[in-house]
């Protein structure tokens, strides 16, 4: 699994976070996508590394700027006590 941190600038509320979230849907097949207009980010947790021009293409069309894609490998969190 593999984290994409993307940050976006133009973010002002949450009906912006559904565009964007909406967007990537749209472009790629996430296992998970969750938007921040406060921090200006957007991570989405992926099988695969994603397109990274792709992903800046569907939420510029959008009207918001991409500042910058990054990507991590994603490990799930465990939590205490639980298998």
């Amino acid at each position: 699994m593999i984290k994409t941190i993307i940050k976006i600038d133009g973010m002002m509320c949450n009906m912006c976070e559904s565009h964007v979230n909406d967007a990537i849907r749209g472009a790629v097949s996430p296992k998970k996508v969750s938007s921040s207009h406060s921090k200006g980010i957007t991570e989405v947790i992926s099988e695969n590394e994603l397109d990274k021009a792709a992903l800046k293409e569907v939420i510029e069309k959008d009207g918001y700027k991409v500042l910058d894609i990054t990507s991590e490998p994603y490990v799930k969190k465990k939590l205490f006590g639980f298998k």
